[in-house]
């Protein structure tokens, strides 16, 4: 049966929630999520007692974006980092985690399956687009056991729309000569449900030479027997995205003209395709007991060529990267339900990935010839990558108004690497078994406000096909970082109508690196320390006008490390954090046939170098508006205007860590004002 609520099951566990569990205690959410959910089901997620964020699918579904991850932008405290450089296009972090590549701390799921890279990116999100979407959750901090790799800063997922009788249409055309087609379809009788999704997505780009051309097709099958006691599942879903990259731009340049995109970028150009599959199997044992299952299998393939710098020296900046990843994995959950007053819940995860990466290097040209011989070939590797992972956590309410949640995981990683260029194979750095205690409370003082607080452990490893994520001739031991987290918050309801939050946070790591394995890249940031203070409030005040409000203060500082020149970094700032993320919005229907939407969002500058030498740059604020006008019950027009004030921003990193010759800013500028208009249909 369909549930309308507040919160939306996304773990694999018991739900409490069946026998009147007290839900939403730290949960913020913005829309009306629908929760599939039959009499046993899945853990509600306000058993994670953290700072928990849910946008539902009526909030995205008529959104135009280029990339899924720019939804995000929506939800308090989220940066984007918006490089726009073909398939390589951004992401979305929070809890001052930076989005430049190097530090990659959030975890993705998309329907509840993993779904970051090797190295920790975001990019299997761009497999979704908005009228897919049934919700968006993110979870913030350290206290989640579900999650282990690439969880250090918390995690977001993604879920889909699953079961219903619907078919919906959206066709779009708009600035910079995009089309855009999506369409869903969901069919469900006699405890069978299917689902197909497929988008169509083509646009010449804001930019010179930034031509972008995509598709996803996406498909569920998912049957439930008579007594609801056994649900099994199958998802599927592939992706492929071929795009030209304008290229960054030197502050001349960008002076000059913020769409050009120089000669030496004319053949620069990425191809990207990706695949994910996955069963699921929830068996409801007895009515106190449910085992869940989740195998999977990711693919991604990426080709991509890129000019970085026209200045002649060697051949370093002509490249052309090529992944192939494999990702094989298992999730199982059991939970018990011992009585109203305890609820066990324990997990296994583990996960193959069978990885190939090559990176070849081109002599300097005007343009680069990518489909020359090499001048060189830097990487030609292939490396596995395993992960085994088990947690426990037990929910307590020794009285009404209290949870306590006490958990522990616990991780173990392997892997092998062969250098074919020279021969050379090594083992994954040993890091033994990462332990990560957590605990979390709530304390209800009414039915209004809650008081919560938790702490707990996470923790990073080093990423990529060699050296220092594997142990060749010469290579130190690495420890795995350590990340140490703590939050105290406080959710109250002011006004009828109206959901606030204050949080403060804190997250010590040691060991820290920064570690780009694209370019063999790893920069150590030792001890670190990230803390700030998160408000939001949402407000329905009227029938026709909801608001809503979102301030993240942050900071994220070294606390002990230095250069390999021996220059100490000790209170630098880690690089491209932005001090402040604000969110606003309002939308008001003004009457059954009109409904009018603002939203701005804003970050602050940020340093672009380990150092802070080299000044700050990258904030922004933005203000989008939208129009709906509904012709009918099945049918209605959208108009949106992007960047309605005409802002000029821009993404920024600094160009010396790699090749020398260049120590300067690169900038990728962001678009200026744009507009769409979608013609949505549902039956």
């Amino acid at each position: 049966m369909k549930i309308k609520a507040l919160t939306l099951a996304v773990s694999a566990a018991f739900a409490t929630a069946a026998q009147g569990a007290p839900s939403g205690e730290s949960t913020i959410t913005l829309g009306e999520v629908t929760v599939r959910t039959e009499q046993g089901g899945p853990l509600l997620t306000p058993n994670i007692l953290t700072s928990v964020d849910v946008i539902a699918g009526d909030k995205v579904a008529d959104k135009q974006v280029m990339n899924s991850w720019e939804l995000l932008g929506q939800m308090p405290g989220i940066q984007l980092t918006e490089t726009r450089m073909g398939a390589e296009s951004g992401k979305a972090t929070f809890r001052a985690f930076n989005g430049e590549g190097y530090i990659n701390g959030i975890k993705v799921l998309i329907d509840g399956i993993p779904s970051n890279v090797n190295s920790g990116n975001q990019r299997f999100i761009d497999m979704i687009f908005p009228l897919e979407i049934d919700y968006i959750e993110v979870v913030r901090g350290t206290n989640d056991p579900r999650y282990g790799l690439h969880n250090i800063g918390g995690n977001f997922n993604v879920g889909t729309r699953q079961g219903g009788n619907y078919a919906d249409g959206r066709l779009t055309f708009g600035s910079f000569n995009t089309r855009e087609i999506q369409t869903a379809l969901g069919r469900e009788s006699g405890g069978f449900a299917q689902n197909y999704f497929f988008a169509k997505q083509d646009s010449d780009g804001h930019r010179d030479h930034s031509k972008s051309e995509k598709y996803s097709l996406g498909g569920k099958w998912f049957y439930t027997t008579d007594d609801q006691r056994l649900k099994m599942g199958l998802t599927t879903r592939i992706y492929e995205h071929d795009a030209e990259e304008p290229g960054y731009l030197t502050a001349t340049e960008m002076a000059a003209s913020r769409t050009q995109s120089p000669a030496k970028n004319a053949n620069d150009a990425s191809a990207r395709n990706m695949k994910q599959v996955a069963a699921h199997a929830d068996w409801q044992i007895s009515n106190d007991l449910l085992f869940s299952n989740k195998l999977y299998f990711n693919q991604y393939n990426d080709d991509r060529r890129m000019t970085f710098t026209s200045y002649t020296i060697g051949n370093a900046p002509r490249q052309r990267r090529q992944w192939d990843e494999k990702q094989t994995g298992l999730i199982s959950t059991l939970t018990w339900q011992a009585n109203a007053m305890l609820t066990l819940d324990g997990g296994i995860n583990y996960e193959h990935q069978e990885n190939e990466y090559r990176r070849y290097r081109y002599n300097y040209s005007v343009p680069t010839d990518f489909s020359a011989t090499p001048a060189r070939v830097q990487n030609n590797d292939n490396y596995t990558f395993n992960n085994f992972g088990a947690y426990v956590q037990a929910i307590i309410k020794p009285i009404e108004s209290l949870k306590i949640i006490p958990a522990y995981r616990m991780d173990r990683f392997t892997g092998h690497t062969r250098l074919n260029t020279t021969g050379l194979s090594a083992p994954l750095q040993d890091y033994g078994w990462i332990s990560q205690p957590k605990l979390s409370m709530v304390y209800s003082a009414d039915a209004n406000t809650h008081v919560y607080a938790n702490w707990g452990k996470t923790f990073q490893v080093l990423t990529g096909s060699r050296e220092p994520a594997y142990l060749t001739s010469g290579q130190t031991s690495y420890n795995p970082s350590v990340n140490t987290g703590k939050e105290i918050g406080v959710k109250f309801k002011p006004l009828a109508g109206t959901e606030a939050r204050i949080a403060l946070w804190q997250q010590d790591a040691t060991d820290e690196v920064a570690n780009m394995p694209s370019t063999g890249t790893t920069v150590g940031l030792g001890q670190t320390r990230r803390k700030g203070i998160d408000f939001q409030l949402s407000s329905r005040v009227t029938d026709k006008l909801t608001l809503w409000f979102s301030h993240a203060q942050q900071e994220a500082k070294v606390v002990s490390a230095y250069t390999a020149s021996g220059i100490s970094l000790a209170g630098k700032e880690v690089f491209s954090t932005p001090r402040h993320i604000t969110n606003l919005g309002a939308e008001y229907q003004a009457d059954a046939k009109w409904r009018f939407g603002l939203q701005g969002r804003a970050q602050g500058n940020y340093y672009i170098d380990d150092q802070n030498a080299k000044g700050k740059y990258g904030g922004f604020a933005v203000l989008d508006a939208s129009v709906r006008y509904t012709l009918s019950a099945t049918t209605s027009i959208d108009i949106q205007v992007k960047n309605l004030t005409d802002r000029k921003y821009e993404y920024v990193w600094y160009d010396n860590f790699f090749w020398g010759g260049a120590d300067q800013p690169m900038f990728s500028p962001a678009p200026g004002r744009s507009g769409y208009l979608s013609l949505n249909v549902k039956m």
